[in-house]
């Protein structure tokens, strides 16, 4: 057989690409492209080249397509894209997810260098958005965007970018509350210190003018940071809900309405330096419960996939519609690697999609020219041509995602440790506020109400309100550096009370590239070309992946081509007979003993040997599913059943794992469970997993990139994280136990407390002593426990 030899490739010192020409060349280092040289040659004039010691090839791989960006040239989507823009100025923020490092940012923060028409680059590296100010006069959004892609920083820009107002989060005035509260709080302890330690009768002149003063400050607190306590506590009571926020805004009228009395009728010296100090600490622990990645999209949904704009073809030319615009009848054309936006009928071209995307199955649908293509495929081979039958509103996926099952409000959801206790809580105080003031009243009035008001002033739940936000935050930040997301810090109890695990297939216990291939076998290079010129003809994804095996070879005309599916392929080439298929097809009978997928080779009935493709279950799946003696654990997928003999050595229980399974059908799954009683955790990774993710108690979606796409979810996980799922559920738990030790620390203190309260003989000394003392407590005692735990779990 003769052998045909096959050039040497040279790739892209800055990308990776292949460089098909020897033209752009510096330092004796090879690029594919003028932009990949410019980069290197202003990265390297700066002196940070240490830039390509964080990745081989960290510039991003480019699609290069003339028309990918003609969209930006259209008025209406620019004026919603655009931040600011007055005819030549013109402002925009830009995601980029390639974003990586401190030279990344340098790099961005250098565009003027590449055109001076571009004034103004700022990065924010944790959103991992850049902010440019340029002259629209002298380069285009369009002009932007392309360089941007050039030098291997292309920009994610999809509908959700058009609809960013419509998520954008309230934002509020916590921090300034906090900055109000502290700034009170530390004068008033700076005018208490005279009062706690006596009067000389020098100071007595200073004592009134101190105490209005104190009331000021109280009145700046109260009815501007400690405001929104009252409209929580009124709305909640409105709703026949007792939550902590109650008895908190009682405490904090109770306190300010004491001190306003003794210091106007000159009876005392108030609590003003409780009162602040509490509302600076709540508010505090507040701030610390609202921590979240602002980096992380926990709200997403198909816009965030779908372009902002497709080309349609009008008097036989290319033209970009924005996606709200496209309508039926426009005749569009998709490109590899594009989404379809809308249900349409193949009118050109070979298509050949992926709807892993929608269905969670991996393999790739070929599709014949006539048939109708739904919404939400990709296109994974060359461009083709498609009638939309139906607007984007009305498409399969929109429909899909717009059902009452995928939007419905969350009934399903555990309420926490402070939501459990907070109404017990609330009642033991007020009765024991109220037996004080009837046990007083009979001989002494005033004492009575000093009872009274004083229970609730040190059994004020400051302590237990605290202990929550304070250990969840530290647990945040310990799942953070072990890359796993929390939407909340409400998530972690959710977390802790799990007792099944629900898992999809691909994509979350499978890497991204699910199979992996292997020849069992020598081939020579004549062989090997015979055998990719027979898998070339196959849209078989298997075929499809020996010739990306083999590489580019030159490919032999074939003839009498027979593919039985399923089965295997045979055809003539070069006068040779080929055969690539399954045991079955080659041997005349399956061998059900292979754990592996084989395709075997054969020619002119000589056996050359065999392709193995091995299912690359992730890292740490062993594991995961070793949990089995303390949760369920279940598989739901889209896929065919053809990996359940090899899955059976995970999950153990056959009746546990569901294949074919539709999102409407996962959703339902989830429910089913959950009427059983259980508390399910949903693994998924795509939009076909949204449903079962929003249905599930706790959603968590696994991604091996964070900053691309993921459904929305309770929390996301880096899918290096998944080997430490056993140990975050763990964790979860310890995390529950150390809030409820710091419950009874809190309980400890109110009950020292309120021996003093229940006589009516509570100082302002005493009750400024225990309000810091016991916050100190319940901060200390919570993050120190927490990493104790962390480390014994070794996550730290």
């Amino acid at each position: 057989m003769p052998e045909t030899l096959t050039p040497t490739k040279t790739n892209c010192y800055h990308c990776g690409e292949e460089c098909l020409t020897n033209a752009y060349q510096k330092d004796q280092k090879q690029f594919c492209c003028q932009g990949c040289r410019s980069v290197y040659t202003i990265l390297s004039g700066a002196g940070l080249c240490s830039y390509y010691n964080y990745n081989e090839h960290p510039g991003t791989t480019r699609l290069r397509n003339d028309k990918r960006y003609d969209y930006l040239s259209d008025p209406a989507i620019l004026a919603e894209l655009l931040d600011y823009s007055d005819g030549r100025l013109s402002i925009i923020t830009l995601y980029i997810p390639q974003i990586h490092c401190s030279s990344c940012l340098w790099l961005l923060e250098q565009l003027n260098r590449f055109n001076p028409a571009i004034h103004y680059c700022r990065v924010d590296f944790l959103k991992k958005q850049l902010i440019v100010r340029f002259d629209a006069e002298k380069i285009s959004l369009q002009q932007l965007v392309e360089l941007l892609n050039d030098i291997g920083y292309e920009p994610l820009i999809s509908l959700q970018d058009i609809i960013k107002k419509q998520n954008k989060a309230v934002k509020g005035n916590l921090i300034q509350k906090i900055a109000v509260a502290g700034f009170c709080f530390g004068n008033v302890m700076l005018l208490s210190f005279p009062e706690y330690f006596g009067l000389s009768a020098i100071e007595q002149d200073f004592k009134t003018f101190f105490g209005y003063l104190n009331i000021l400050f109280g009145i700046s607190v109260v009815f501007y940071s400690g405001w929104g306590y009252f409209l929580s506590a009124w709305h909640n009571i409105r709703s026949r809900i007792l939550n902590i926020d109650f008895p908190l805004a009682l405490g904090i009228a109770v306190l300010f309405i004491r001190t306003v009395a003794e210091i106007l009728t000159h009876s005392g010296a108030g609590f003003a330096d409780t009162l602040c100090g509490l509302v600076f600490f709540l508010l505090v622990g507040k701030f610390v419960q609202q921590k979240t990645y602002h980096h992380i999209s926990f709200e997403r949904d198909y816009r965030s996939f779908f372009p902002v704009a497709v080309q349609v073809i009008r008097e036989g030319r290319e033209k970009p519609v924005p996606l709200a615009h496209l309508c039926t009848g426009h005749r569009m054309v998709i490109r590899h690697n594009e989404i379809i936006p809308a249900d349409a009928i193949l009118l050109k071209g070979e298509a050949l999609i992926d709807f892993s995307f929608v269905t969670g199955e991996a393999v790739p649908v070929s599709k014949t020219l006539g048939e109708i293509i739904y919404a939400g495929g990709r296109q994974t081979g060359e461009a083709i041509e498609l009638e939309v039958i139906k607007p984007v509103s009305q498409s399969y996926l929109t429909q899909l995602w717009n059902n009452e099952a995928f939007t419905r409000k969350q009934d399903t959801r555990m309420k926490t440790f402070n939501e459990r206790v907070s109404k017990y809580f609330t009642i033991v105080l007020v009765a024991i506020a109220t037996g004080a003031l009837l046990a007083w009243m009979p001989f002494d009035f005033r004492r009575g109400i000093d009872a009274f008001t004083a229970v609730l002033i040190v059994a004020c739940p400051c302590a237990l309100a605290l202990s929550t936000p304070f250990t969840m935050s530290a647990a945040l930040s310990i799942f953070d550096r072990n890359l796993f997301y929390l939407k909340n810090t409400a998530v972690v109890e959710q977390l802790a009370r799990i007792d099944t695990l629900v898992m999809d297939k691909t994509g979350t216990i499978t890497t991204g590239s699910s199979k992996r291939i292997d020849l069992d076998g020598e081939l020579n290079v004549a062989e090997r070309q015979l055998i990719y010129s027979v898998c070339a003809n196959s849209i078989h994804p298997l075929s499809r992946m020996i010739c990306h095996y083999f590489g580019d070879l030159d490919k032999i005309s074939t003839s009498g081509y027979r593919e039985i599916p399923g089965k295997g392929i045979a055809a003539m080439v070069g006068g040779y007979r080929v055969r690539v298929g399954s045991d079955e097809f080659i041997f005349g009978q399956a061998n059900p003993g292979n754990l592996t997928t084989r395709v075997h080779l054969m020619i002119d009935e000589i056996y050359l040997g065999y392709f193995g493709f091995h299912h690359d279950y992730r890292a740490g799946l062993e594991q995961v599913t070793g949990l089995a003696p303390d949760y369920k654990l279940y598989l739901l997928s889209g896929d065919q059943d053809h990996e359940r003999t090899e899955l059976l050595r995970f999950f153990p229980d056959n009746g546990h794992l569901f294949f074919s399974q539709s999102p409407q059908q996962k959703l339902d799954r989830i429910r089913q469970l959950q009427e059983q009683g259980l508390k399910v955790m949903m693994l998924g990774d795509g939009l076909n997993d949204s449903g079962a993710l929003k249905q599930s108690d706790l959603g968590v979606a696994v991604t091996d990139n964070v900053n691309n796409f993921s459904p929305g979810s309770d929390a996301i996980m880096d899918g290096r994280a998944f080997p430490k799922l056993p140990a975050f559920l763990r964790f979860s738990k310890d995390t529950v136990r150390i809030i409820h030790l710091s419950f009874l620390i809190s309980l400890t203190y109110n009950v020292i407390g309120l021996s003093y309260a229940v006589t009516g003989t509570l100082s302002p000394l005493i009750a400024a002593v225990l309000m810091p003392l016991s916050t100190a407590t319940i901060i200390s005692f919570t993050t120190l426990a927490t990493h104790f735990a962390a480390k014994k779990r070794e996550l730290l």
